[in-house]
């Protein structure tokens, strides 16, 4: 795809300044300062919409870079001084970085990666028939990547920006550049993941104000190098490894995804109660604490109680009667209860008799066992012919457990009132409160005991290899 050449022009490039004049004037975007730092010499390969616009807010940065696109046409215009695509903003950047003699495109990658301390990757990664990703470009960008490694004597970073599946830069990319380059990762060459979140029309504001910068290394020396390709740019820099790096992307998306969907299907509701969607939706948004915040998105157990289950069987009811179908909505509590059922399967693949559950509150530090998870699960173990027993500090002696008097007596003979006697009476433990006495029985624990942590009481205890959670 990427030749190996490069133009002439590439001459002009040693020539290029490292001052970073003041910013001029603009209506689009409040533009970095000056920054007493030493610039870096960078290789962007695939001139599509991020790259284009990278290349662009990277030369305004004071950075010098070199684009390498096999279209030639596309090349010729960025060339120009003009952009490609359509996107406020970016013709002037484009045209100061061309004046001041810090960008130039080419068809050509050998000698852009010669003459480059560190390159960044934005080919596309379109879906193939059966909607996986297909990495046919970015498999042919390794190799021309690592045949130009191969020539060159100085230390080298690559850092992948395309949307990829976790473990690809890993389990792919590496690979495909130490065999044709002959060289190793973390000795001759650094490895790094950088997702982009620019969002067109906007692109450009975005680059100099995103909600996060990630970077995921292959080690520190490839995390340093991108983090001194963003002096002068606003937000927190979130530094990981490369498959959560290449994972937060598709999060991303996925998320959004399920906010458009959840936000259109309130608004058909809305619509056929009568009510106005923007002022209810306005109002909601108000809510920075709950609504729009990191509360209940961290993966654990499934959800119960008075509120959550009940409101989603109210609202999906509501659409119903309505000759509304809301699939998102609807489908709520059904993936709740898969998530139950997934908890039952890993118990089931343990090999055991003898279940001790650790909380059967709908959560902790409370005595609510409306909807419980766990009272589900523990419903569901002895259906199965497991010897289940419970402890719970916040659960009484001989408290309504279920309505069906004959289950409600059945699990009340669960109840052991000494966290001690319950690990010693069980084969494997599962955890369903994050508190004191859950994080106890984990250093209790002998390794005999299985243990399943389903609501993450591992950020305030080490595990041992008796220990796995349900989501990590």
């Amino acid at each position: 795809m990427y030749s190996n050449k490069l133009l002439n022009e590439k001459k002009h490039f040693t020539e290029f300044e490292f001052v970073l004049p003041e910013p001029e004037a603009t209506n689009v975007v409040e533009l970095p300062k000056k920054r007493e730092h030493r610039k870096l010499r960078i290789s962007i390969m695939g001139l599509g919409y991020v790259g284009a616009v990278s290349s662009a807010c990277f030369c305004r940065l004071g950075h010098e870079v070199i684009g390498v696109d096999p279209d030639q046409q596309k090349v010729a215009v960025l060339n120009s001084g003009k952009s490609p695509i359509v996107e406020e903003g970016l013709d002037e950047l484009l045209s100061d970085a061309r004046s001041r003699k810090r960008f130039f495109a080419t068809t050509y990658t050998q000698q852009a990666i010669q003459e480059t301390e560190i390159t960044l990757v934005s080919i596309c990664t379109p879906s193939d028939a059966e909607g996986a990703c297909d990495l046919t470009y970015l498999k042919q960008a390794a190799e021309q990547m690592g045949e130009a490694l191969r020539q060159k004597q100085d230390y080298h970073v690559f850092v992948y920006r395309s949307t990829v599946p976790p473990r690809t830069t890993r389990d792919v990319m590496i690979p495909i550049i130490e065999s044709v380059s002959g060289k190793k990762v973390g000795e001759d060459f650094g490895v790094a993941f950088n997702p982009e979140f620019l969002r067109e029309s906007t692109a450009v504001d975005d680059f100099y104000h995103p909600p996060k910068t990630v970077i995921g290394g292959y080690d520190a020396a490839s995390i340093r190098a991108v983090q001194r390709l963003y002096a002068g740019v606003s937000g927190e820099v979130v530094c990981t490894n490369l498959e959560a790096a290449e994972f937060v992307k598709y999060v991303d998306n996925t998320w959004h995804a399920l906010k458009v969907s959840f936000g259109n299907e309130i608004g058909r509701l809305c619509k056929a109660v009568g009510v106005d969607s923007h002022e209810v939706m306005d109002i909601f948004l108000k809510d920075t604490k709950l609504n729009i915040s990191p509360y209940y998105l961290k993966p654990g157990f499934a959800f119960g109680g008075s509120c959550l289950p009940k409101d989603t069987r109210g609202i999906s009811h509501l659409a119903k009667s309505l000759n509304l179908d809301l699939p998102v909505i609807e489908h709520i509590n059904d993936s709740n209860q898969e998530h139950i059922q997934h908890a039952m399967d890993m118990v089931s693949e343990l090999g055991v008799k003898r279940i001790g559950i650790m909380g059967l509150t709908f959560k902790a530090g409370t005595d609510d066992l409306r909807e419980s998870p766990a009272i589900a699960l523990m419903k569901a173990l002895l259906e199965c012919g497991y010897d289940v027993s419970f402890y719970d500090p916040c659960v009484q002696r001989f408290t309504c457990l279920d309505k069906d008097p004959e289950m409600n007596a059945k699990l009340q003979a669960c109840h052991t009132l000494f966290a001690d006697s319950l690990l010693e009476d069980s084969e494997a433990l599962l955890l369903t409160h994050n508190a004191p006495y859950t994080q106890q029985m984990i250093k209790q624990a002998s390794d005999d005991v299985k243990i399943i942590d389903l609501v993450r009481v591992t950020n305030s205890v080490v595990a041992g290899e008796n220990y796995q959670g349900i989501c990590w």
